[in-house]
Parts: structure tokens; sequence; C-alpha cells
């Protein structure tokens, strides 16, 4: 049964409580319970709490209802009230991101970031992918980096657009990312690129990030669990490749795995300080060329102990 639906009966049924009609006990008792068969439900709850005992009267029956069904109707309106405020948040978050991108010509140029960069800012849920103990609209939505737990952040939502308009994703693109974390950084490439291809260290992080952009329907991403240095040979070759960690230089096994006239977007330099966020191109099978773009502030790149 869909959602809708069930919601369409619940009220029917509500109704006719208010108004009197479910007076018979067994009949009301059956049509309510085999509503659904989720038993996280609270309606479902009742009905195993209620098994296998005597009849109760038509009243208490009733008033029970009631008090379910306003708890599911509170539960749906704070739900509803959670989502408008993010909708809002989020899209004060892509007019900062905007302006910021228009004022530093020397970056961006004078069109700043691409309307497809920020319409997908605009498209992706950052709120879910941030831990349970930040996860307010206001937290998730202001223009900063959130710690996601492990000595890992999200990055400022500014900058994850950044590197998103400087690896240059068109719609037939296959890219790698490394350095999967919340799985936000994948999920804005998801919205441009034909495939996204993820690779996370820590296995808590990529567990967490695969099933977020399993739950959201990410249907295009792909999440492995290792060392990214070595990149994803199987997945590739790529159009584009972004590294959200930072290390002294790019990876030769990454800029191998990079299609001629494809990008690199990486923090080159040491951990836990300021780094060069650098853009390499790859102008020939055996030749690059590269530069630094702007000052960031990146966690450093993990390797494997093996």
């Amino acid at each position: 049964m869909r959602r809708g639906q069930l919601t369409g009966q619940m009220q029917s049924w509500y109704q006719d409580l208010l108004e009197g009609r479910l007076t018979h006990c067994d009949h009301s008792l059956d049509a309510v319970f085999h509503l659904t068969a989720d038993r996280s439900n609270p309606l479902v709850a009742l009905k195993l709490s209620t098994q296998n005992r005597e009849p109760i009267g038509d009243r208490a029956i009733m008033k029970t209802l009631l008090l379910v069904l306003s708890m599911v109707a509170a539960a749906r309106e704070a739900t509803a009230q959670e989502d408008a405020q993010c909708v809002r948040e989020r899209a004060a978050m892509v007019e900062t991101i905007r302006a910021y991108g228009r004022s530093d010509a020397s970056v961006l140029g004078q069109q700043g970031l691409s309307e497809r960069v920020l319409e997908a800012m605009g498209q992706t849920k950052r709120h879910l992918f941030i831990p349970e103990p930040e996860r307010s609209c206001s937290i998730a939505y202001a223009d900063r980096p959130i710690p996601i737990g492990l000595g890992q952040t999200i990055s400022q939502p500014f900058i994850v657009a950044l590197m998103t308009q400087l690896a240059e994703v068109a719609p037939d693109h296959v890219v790698l990312e490394v350095g999967t974390g919340s799985g936000y950084q994948a999920a804005i490439l998801a919205h441009l690129a034909r495939k996204v291809c993820t690779i996370e260290i820590i296995p808590q992080l990529a567990e967490a990030a695969a099933k977020t952009l399993r739950d959201l329907a990410y249907d295009n991403v792909s999440v492995r669990l290792g060392d990214g240095y070595g990149g994803w040979p199987e997945c590739g070759p790529f159009d584009a490749i972004v590294v959200t960690a930072a290390l002294g230089q790019p990876p030769p096994p990454l800029i191998e795995q990079l299609k001629v006239g494809g990008r690199l977007v990486m923090p080159v330099g040491p951990g836990y300080t300021t780094q060069q966020l650098t853009v390499v191109e790859k102008i020939a099978p055996d030749k690059t060329t590269t530069r630094a773009v702007a000052l960031v502030r990146f966690v450093p790149f993990t390797r494997s102990q093996n």
C-alpha cells in the first residue's frame, strides 16, 4: 500500500470516529489493524498489545484510536515543518555560495558558479548526510564544514560547489571521488554525471554513506571501501576526479586513470594546515598542466597501513 493511500484511509477512519460511526468493535479494529504490515507503525504496536485480550468497551477503543491517530498527525506535521525549513535554508545557502562565486573573479571568472552546479546544490539534502546531533536545518545549510565523526568533516558548501565547478562535469561523464566521507560530494556529482565511483578508507563512513546514498535513490553512485591512492581502475577511465583530502602531490595512479582532456581537483599540501586547491588537466597521455586556484584547509589523505 502506498503512503498516500495509507494517509487517506487513516483520515477517513478518523472522521468516522469523530462522527461516532464505528460502533462495532470487531469490525472497526479489524479495518484499522490490517492497515499495514509495518511493525514500527504505532497502529500495529497497538494491535500486538491487544492480541489475546478480552474485548474492551467501544469508548476506550475510540479514545485509544484517537490518541494514536493524533500522534501520527502531529508527527507528520512536525516533519512537514522541518522539511519546509530545510527548503528555505537550502535556498539561502545556494544564494550565499552564488554570491561567493561572483565575488572573486580570479577564481571562477565573472560568470561565477554555473547554474548546473547551483541547481545540484539546491537539489541535494545536505542535512541527511550529517549525523543526528548536528542534523538541524540551520546547522546543515550554514556555509561551513561540519564534523561527521572519526576525525572527518563534511566540507563547506562553497568549497564543494567550487571543486565541482573546477572538475567541469558533463552529463555523460564518469567521475571518481576519493574520500567519500558522508557521501554529500558524491551526491552533488551524481546530479551532474552519468556515473560516480567513490572510495572511502574508513569502514564506518563507507557503510553509512552507501546506505544514505542508497536510501535517497542515488542509483548512479557506487561506493567502495579501500585506499583511494590507487584509484579504481575497474570503474574508469575517468573524465574527472575529485579528491577530498590533502596530499603533498597528486597520486600518479589517479593521473593514469584520468582521460585525456580530464581534470583532477584536489587540495595539495600537508594535512591540518593551509593547502592549495589544485587543478591538474591531462592534455596528452603523458602530459599534464597544473594550476593552483585557492587556499583551502582539508583533513589529510589517509593511507592503508598495508
